[in-house]
């Protein structure tokens, strides 16, 4: 019998997180083998034209994951990166996404890169990954400060449910209303903020909360 190591760091959660989620199918609902979704349910919701023209772009995804939404990206002519704390991740996408040229995977922290790198990026998103698990008020002036003037920062993540951030000891979330999300955006400089709930496709079931602002520069 394996034994089971104990989770003691953020890194070591996600990568525990990891080995239970299912790998994404090879073809969607249209027989395409790569496709950005933004919410959790599948063929469901708005794809990458919430980030404007995309082509000869340079875009930065803060958890990253296996790397299947940049990997779409990619393929469509920007120029990514992804940054994903766990490990595990990183392996898996290059593993899966690793020939695809103008695509690079880097294993940390989303502040302690965006606090080291130089590279300003024309598209910064993130898809239930690193804006929903790092303070907002540590973590958007460091995105705008790693923006081209007036590029896209666009985030998904569950709709607000009424309580304020908390934490299963090593990862937190920051639930926050719409409205809320709105005014903490443009207090950190940036413009045309907009917070709206994507219906699920299901009566019922919990919707996704999909933010966009442009940086004012």
């Amino acid at each position: 019998m394996r034994k089971v190591q104990p989770v003691t760091t953020a890194a070591q959660a996600w990568d525990r997180y990891a080995e239970t989620s299912p790998s994404r199918r090879s073809v969607n609902a249209v027989g395409a083998e790569t496709w950005l979704n933004w919410t959790q349910y599948p063929d469901h919701g708005p794809d990458e034209a919430v980030l404007g023209e995309i082509r000869g772009k340079r875009i930065l995804e803060l958890g990253s994951g296996s790397g299947d939404n940049l990997a779409h990206l990619a393929t469509s002519g920007a120029s990514c990166v992804g940054v994903d704390l766990a490990p595990s991740r990183a392996i898996a996408a290059n593993r899966n996404w690793g020939h695809l040229s103008e695509l690079e995977f880097i294993t940390t922290d989303a502040v302690d890169y965006l606090t080291g790198t130089t590279t300003l990026f024309d598209v910064v998103y993130s898809i239930f990954g690193a804006v929903w698990f790092t303070d907002p008020v540590i973590l958007l002036p460091l995105v705008r400060g790693r923006m081209t003037r007036g590029g896209v920062l666009a985030f998904s993540q569950m709709p607000d449910t009424g309580q304020k951030p908390r934490s299963d000891r090593l990862i937190t979330k920051w639930n926050h209303p719409a409205g809320h999300w709105v005014r903490m955006l443009t207090e950190a400089g940036f413009e045309a903020a907009t917070a709206e709930i994507i219906a699920a496709p299901t009566a019922g079931a919990p919707g996704t909360l999909l933010v966009r602002a442009i940086n004012a520069g």
